[in-house]
């Protein structure tokens, strides 16, 4: 079992960047391989990025392909989502997630991933 808490949310302004973390505690991060999704009011949860155990495979969401960049630091049991030039559309709760899976390249399905985290929320303002 591991638990999953999301922090670094907050209100920026389009085109402005933030960095936010996922800290895993209970068994080691690098179990897992680890995504982002996110879910914006009125839709579903939407995949946005994954990273494979060892962080040598990552995919993206199309929509966020060359402005988010997502890493992971087994060793602080972490891993993180930065989100550059970011747009009003990116306004969701996200959410860090695990999969006990070793697929290459990670999974993209919520229906893959076993543990998730409360969510942060991201507003961004035009």
């Amino acid at each position: 079992q591991v638990q999953l808490v999301e922090s670094g949310g907050g209100l920026v302004q389009a085109g402005g960047s933030l960095r936010l973390s996922c800290a895993a505690s209970g068994r080691t991060s690098s179990s897992y391989a680890m995504g982002w999704f996110r879910q914006a009011p009125g839709k579903e949860r939407e995949f946005v990025a994954a990273v494979s155990r060892n962080g040598g495979s990552t995919v993206y969401a199309d929509s966020v392909k060359g402005r988010f960049t997502i890493s992971r630091d087994n060793a602080k049991n972490s891993v993180y989502l930065q989100m550059n030039s970011l747009k009003p559309e990116d306004t969701a709760i996200y959410y860090c997630a695990g999969d006990r899976g070793s697929t290459i390249p990670p999974m993209t399905s919520t229906k893959a991933y076993d543990y998730w985290g409360q969510g942060t929320q991201v507003t961004v303002s035009s």
